[in-house]
């Protein structure tokens, strides 16, 4: 939460590539190389964060579904929790209709507060492309990790930014008009 008011008004907050992803396919951003910056910027910080961690305790980390879950259930988890981050992006931070508003960091950090505690535990809780592969790219390397995860990390928040972006567009669209409006005015009648 608090790095999203702290950066919010200098990149647009954008710490995630799941969610530079939905504000793309929105047309929320100015091209497709400018998500490119972004996502490169997010890897790069991701990986500096997991080398820190690494030289800070001597000890590299990297997120796991838990041992009782199936594939199945950390990919939903991951798909799911992502889609909700994304989606509250969207409207509290992207939406003409909330433009201004003070409370999207609020929103935000909840969103990933809830996201860590109820799915975390079971996938890992990501929630984040960068995330994901910095911290697997540094525990491979450093300490003898696998990278067999990777792919839970990726598809998953990319899927749910996706998804997020398209009932984003649900909301957004124009309201459909079921019947002509009524004449404001008599109709003349035959004489």
């Amino acid at each position: 939460m608090i790095m999203v008011y702290m950066g919010g008004h200098v990149s647009g907050g954008h710490y995630n590539p799941a969610v530079s992803f939905a504000v793309l396919l929105r047309g929320k951003m100015a091209s497709a190389g400018e998500f490119v910056g972004y996502v490169v910027s997010q890897l790069l910080g991701a990986i500096v964060a997991a080398l820190v961690v690494y030289n800070v305790t001597g000890k590299t980390f990297a997120p796991a579904p838990a041992e009782t879950a199936s594939v199945t259930s950390a990919l939903l988890i991951e798909v799911l929790f992502t889609l909700a981050l994304a989606l509250v992006v969207l409207n509290s931070a992207a939406s003409a209709k909330t433009h201004g508003n003070s409370f999207y960091g609020i929103a935000i950090g909840f969103t990933i507060v809830v996201a860590a505690a109820a799915g975390g535990p079971i996938s890992g809780g990501a929630f984040n492309p960068a995330v994901g592969t910095g911290a697997i790219l540094v525990n491979a390397s450093l300490g003898g990790g696998t990278w067999a995860n990777l792919w839970l990390y990726l598809v998953g928040p990319l899927t749910g930014g996706a998804i997020a972006a398209w009932i984003f567009g649900l909301q957004e669209r124009e309201p459909v008009q079921l019947h002509a409006e009524p004449s404001r005015t008599p109709e003349s009648r035959p004489a």
